[in-house]
């Protein structure tokens, strides 16, 4: 989730944009750059550097730049790797136009071609530098009247910031899909990602909404739209400090990460669907397609929240490629001694990309020839460069020490590559494939139906907060909730949990069962609905109480619970990742209300990267 800072006023834009960029620093990133019109010398000083901020201020201390306008930008990467070149600002090919860019440019390779058929010259790998060039363009224009046509052919998300030096005293934003805002100082104005980078200079604020353009001068701003109508915005007074506006105004990063899965859902699956015929477009694959097309079993390895991941993954794939697949723990899997084909791939899953368990797996398989597959988050982490491919999660920044929205990212991530598979393997028609397409695409708004009901969940998080003991059961697509929602309550209110499969209850589990040893059951509308219906009537019998998660309309099951939440219909498949937003809800209520720091749990780290 890169971060933005643009500045035009009266003050050095070079400490106003190093002061702005630290303090996106939370957001993470992997490179940062500035690029300043300097008044005197009326040249563009373009600084950029791997890493840290603290690598770029050293960069730029010792620069004698007397410049008011500048743009700043904090890089997480998605198209090319982490170079100093691929950092922002971008640039056009006489060095007069820097762009920073938040989001992603769906169709940059096309445009690229086409602009390099016309002479351009590209110096890095990213979608965004294409912005730069198309500005070129039309340089005989306006700088606002460039971009509106630009806008005209892009497709995908963006916070985009820019400045040319033919216009020393301007800047211009737009966004669509990424978040931008315009902050209002005294004689100065500020672009940025969001409200921490200006917090310090102004507490005024105009939200930009998706299709707003901006355009900053010395003189004022003025909004308008594509078509060139203003926009007439409301100035805002923020009423929170620095630390909370890190948040995003929520009282915890877990809370604000879960809030944010709508979007970050959107990101993982974008420009990966085509609804227009059904296919899966995965370009990280398509240079190993004939091998994959080979492939007969997938062994999909991961740890924690990851692993869970992962049998849902398996699910996926015996059901919709017909590949055999096996989820395994990497932890244990690096001991054993499995037997492998040539028709075997491993296939690993780690937020960070950084798991010492899972790299270890990495390493051996490829050892032994095996295909190697990942599923990360992070943009040049080790198991990213490992791999033979690497499918990227996209959902930005995990805070949280306790993976939220990570794990629904994963989980959609694994559902297209079976989708790619079964498409490879020509186990699923068209017909079928835009049915599913369709069906996933739908997800983030249901997502957002769940999230929109934080305050249900908390009140039923309060009645059972006081419990030490918890079970909680699911059967076939919502056994791996049960055991991720046990997990998640272990992690953040230090709870006794056990997570079963509802069938296993007789088998052990249900000698646990009286009045002060609740269960939380996933019994949302399934071919197995029944089948765990007969269970919870066996907790019941024996006084347990039960909190259970069902699909919108079922009353059958809500006359057998204490408590229901109601999550909306969906297919089977994807049940999951709507009983997720659940089950985190309702562990973060239940840890904050017993008065716990949940961002950062006893005893755990981010990453696990020592064994």
């Amino acid at each position: 989730m890169c971060g933005i800072v643009g500045y035009l006023g009266n003050q050095e834009a070079k400490s106003v944009l190093i002061d702005g960029l630290e303090r996106l620093e939370y957001r993470g990133y992997d490179s940062a750059g500035i690029a300043i019109f300097d008044n005197k010398t009326h040249k563009i000083v373009l600084e950029k550097e791997v890493g840290k901020i603290s690598a770029l201020k050293e960069g730029v201390r010792n620069l004698k730049i007397k410049g008011n306008l500048g743009i700043g930008h904090t890089r997480w990467a998605t198209h090319g790797g982490v170079t100093k070149t691929n950092a922002h600002p971008h640039f056009d090919c006489k060095k007069k136009i820097f762009v920073v860019h938040n989001g992603i440019i769906e169709n940059y390779k096309e445009l690229k071609e086409k602009l390099l058929k016309r002479g351009h010259k590209f110096v890095s790998q990213t979608d965004t530098e294409v912005i730069a060039h198309l500005l070129e363009e039309f340089s005989d224009l306006a700088l606002e009247d460039a971009l509106k046509r630009v806008l005209k052919m892009v497709v995908g998300s963006y916070a985009l910031v820019l400045f040319s030096k033919k216009e020393p005293g301007k800047i211009v934003g737009v966004r669509k899909e990424s978040p931008l805002l315009l902050a209002i100082g005294d004689q100065e104005y500020f672009l940025a990602s969001d409200t921490s980078a200006f917090l310090p200079y102004t507490k005024k604020v105009i939200y930009l909404d998706d299709g707003d353009i901006v355009k900053i001068t010395q003189d004022g701003f003025s909004i308008f739209d594509l078509g060139g109508r203003v926009q007439n915005k409301k100035i805002s007074e923020l009423g929170w400090d620095l630390a909370e506006s890190q948040k995003g105004g929520y009282s915890h990063f877990m809370l604000k990460e879960i809030m944010e899965q709508k979007e970050t859902l959107e990101n993982t699956m974008r420009g990966r669907i085509n609804i227009n015929d059904g296919s899966i477009k995965l370009d990280e694959f398509q240079s190993i397609r004939d091998r994959l097309a080979k492939i007969k079993k997938i062994r999909l390895v991961a740890c924690g929240t990851a692993y869970h991941a992962c049998l849902l993954g398996k699910y996926f794939f015996e059901d919709l490629s017909g590949i055999e697949a096996e989820a395994e723990i990497a932890s244990e899997f690096r001991y054993r001694n499995p037997v492998f084909n040539k028709d075997t791939a491993i296939l690993v899953v780690s937020q960070s990309g950084e798991t010492a368990d899972t790299l270890a797996v990495v390493k051996d398989a490829k050892n032994k020839g095996i295909l190697t597959l990942g599923v990360v988050n992070v943009m040049g982490s080790t198991i990213a460069r490992e791999v033979r491919a690497t499918f990227y999660s996209n959902v930005g920044p995990e805070i949280g020490v306790a993976s939220t929205k990570a794990f629904t990212g994963q989980v959609v991530d694994l559902f297209l590559i079976a989708m790619f598979f079964a498409d490879l393997n020509k186990k699923i028609s068209k017909t079928q494939s835009k049915k599913l397409q369709k069906e996933l695409i739908n997800i983030p708004q249901k997502v957002k139906e769940v999230l929109n009901q934080k305050d249900i969940i908390k009140k039923t998080a309060k009645k059972y907060k006081n419990y030490n003991h918890f079970l909680y059961l699911g059967r076939r697509y919502s056994y791996p909730l049960a055991l991720e929602g046990a997990l998640k309550i272990k992690e953040i209110s230090y709870l006794h949990a056990e997570g079963y499969p509802a069938g296993e209850m007789k088998h052990g589990p249900i000698a646990m069962i009286d009045e002060n040893f609740p269960t939380f059951v996933l019994m949302t509308k399934s071919s197995v609905y029944d089948k765990t219906f007969s269970n919870i009537e066996e907790i019941k019998a024996r006084k347990g109480r039960v909190v259970g998660v069902l699909t919108k309309g079922d009353r059958k099951g809500f006359k057998l619970l204490d408590d229901a939440i109601y999550i909306p219909n969906a297919i089977e498949f994807l049940n999951p990742i709507l009983e997720a937003s659940v089950v985190q809800l309702f562990a973060y209520f239940v840890g904050t209300l017993r008065g716990f720091d949940v961002d950062k749990p006893r005893n755990l780290a981010k990453s696990v990267t020592v064994e």
